[in-house]
């Protein structure tokens, strides 16, 4: 007995092992063919999708794996940029490789707002979604958004406008992180239909508003694809008021198409993956039909 005991343990401690020091650093490039254009749009546009980077003040490994990745037509990162206040300027200069050809766009998230505070982990496995529980320290949002806006990025807190890219007319709309309710549901209702709507938030948890009213195309992150993952079981938590199922991937909902990122970092003090490789996304966005992909 006293053998197997010592064996599960044995097994625990390589599986936080290979959680801490392989996998979260583990960073990958995923690319999804996203069939959501109208047919009279352009034959193909490709967004670059990052979220919930965490950035710290010293973060190599992160900021080579960014430097590596594709040029896209548009970038959009989707909150928590930052895993502590001292890294505003790094997370600002790594993301400057990665800006897109016709648009860089961003909403920010909660530990943009608050400095992290240590937490237990496994407190997520019984603590509901929702507001912030406790006393929080404002962090340098300011300067975060101060800085990306002069380095050529678009801040789309609780935004809503029309945007031409190319030859693609958008009706988009930003959200704030609704995990702690600075969500403002006033800017959601759709006021030019005729155009392609494509929805920018953090928390998937406002994405049934945005896809009731009819945006086609949703972008969010914040749940970090559940971090820690276990076979046929999935995600243990995802932080979200959303079912498990639907906060990672790309996910069909009606006639929408929803891409929730897995995210590229880590809570600074969580600093684990399991299962949940960290990712940066290419979307290519396809016509709805496209008789040259049959």
């Amino acid at each position: 007995m006293l053998r197997i005991v010592l064996a599960v343990l044995l097994v625990g401690v390589a599986c936080v092992a290979y959680g801490i020091f392989v996998e979260r650093r583990w960073f990958r490039l995923v690319r999804r063919e996203v069939p959501i254009l109208p047919s009279a749009g352009p034959r193909s546009m490709t967004v670059l999708h990052l979220s919930d980077l965490h950035f710290l003040q010293h973060d190599g490994p992160k900021r080579r794996f960014m430097a590596s990745l594709p040029a896209a037509d548009l970038t959009v990162v989707t909150g928590d940029f930052l895993g502590h206040p001292t890294g505003v300027e790094a997370v600002v200069e790594a993301l400057r490789p990665t800006r897109g050809r016709l648009g860089s766009w961003f909403v920010l998230g909660s530990n943009d707002y608050y400095v992290p505070r240590p937490i237990n982990p496994f407190g997520y496995l019984w603590k509901p979604s929702g507001r912030r529980p406790r006393r929080a320290r404002r962090g340098r949002d300011r300067d975060l958004v101060r800085l990306l806006e002069a380095d050529g990025w678009r801040d789309l807190t609780n935004v809503h406008e029309d945007v031409s890219l190319d030859d693609l007319a958008i009706e988009l709309i930003g959200l704030d992180d609704a995990h702690i309710r600075l969500q403002d549901y006033r800017v959601v209702p759709r006021r030019a239909p005729e155009r392609f709507g494509m929805a920018v938030m953090h928390s998937p948890d406002s994405v049934p508003e945005a896809v009731a009213c009819g945006y086609p195309f949703v972008v969010a992150g914040h749940t970090h694809g559940g971090q820690v993952r276990m076979p046929i079981v999935g995600a243990l938590v995802t932080n979200s008021s959303l079912p498990r199922r639907v906060v990672s991937g790309l996910i069909r909902m009606g006639d929408a198409l929803v891409h929730v990122s897995p995210g590229l970092g880590t809570g600074r003090y969580a600093p684990f993956r399991f299962l949940c490789r960290p990712e940066a996304t290419l979307l290519e966005l396809v016509p709805r039909s496209d008789p040259q992909r049959q």
